[in-house]
């Protein structure tokens, strides 16, 4: 749950007065926001919508509908790499369904149930917008492509082992980041607080100046090799 006092909640308050503060109107910073929430709690709670609520000024009912609405915002813990296995057409007829349905087998685990040990988490998703490499698989956001229910079985076995920390080279994305974050380090860069701050962004930063310093830039991915 979203701390209630202390420092680690002043700590949240600071960061929230940060993401807003770039937005000339508060309630644009919503999105971003509930990114900060689920890198704290790992999931948006009715605690975390409390918390968005009353830091933009609305109701709760407003923050829960867009939290419902997009399916990165999680209402349940997962597992600390999400692996999501697109099902849409290509990918499906390459494969992806066969993966989805041998990873639920083998896990043994329902969409965004966490294996017992906490390490995997599995969701089938409509399009990872990576068709040039069906099937695709994502974990936290990273591609991994051309898969199969055996490298698919070889990537979540990696993540249990904890491979990540200790040869992340041998489950590197197949493109974009050297190496995959945990999920909560992944909310915490998409809630956008280190990019900002490198850019200078601000609500008063002029748009010319902000394109020109994003010029050839890609969007903040998880896992950039960065400190989050």
């Amino acid at each position: 749950m979203i701390p209630v006092s202390g420092e680690a909640r002043a700590r949240l308050d600071a960061e929230a007065a940060e993401i807003i503060g770039r937005y000339p109107r508060a309630r644009s910073a919503l999105l971003p926001l509930l990114h900060l929430v689920q890198a704290e709690e790992g999931f948006v709670s009715d605690d975390g919508i409390a918390f968005c609520a009353a830091h933009l000024g609305l109701t709760e009912a407003e923050v829960s509908a867009v939290v419902s609405f997009y399916t990165m915002y999680k209402r349940c813990p997962v597992g600390e790499y999400h692996v999501g296995v697109c099902t849409n057409t290509l990918c499906a007829v390459m494969g992806g369904d066969e993966i989805l349905a041998d990873l639920r087998e083998y896990l043994g685990v329902a969409d965004d149930e966490p294996t017992p040990d906490g390490k995997v988490s599995l969701e089938h998703v409509e399009c990872n917008a990576g068709c040039d490499y069906a099937p695709v698989v994502m974990v936290n956001w990273e591609f991994f492509d051309n898969m199969t229910p055996a490298s698919a079985r070889a990537l979540v076995d990696g993540l249990r082992a904890g491979q990540d920390i200790d040869g992340f080279e041998i489950i590197a994305p197949s493109r974009g980041a050297p190496r995959l974050v945990t999920w909560k380090q992944a909310a915490r860069i998409l809630a956008g607080l280190r990019i900002a701050k490198e850019h200078g962004w601000g609500p008063d930063t002029p748009a010319a100046a902000a394109e020109a310093a994003t010029a050839g830039d890609r969007p903040p991915a998880a896992g950039d090799g960065s400190t989050p």
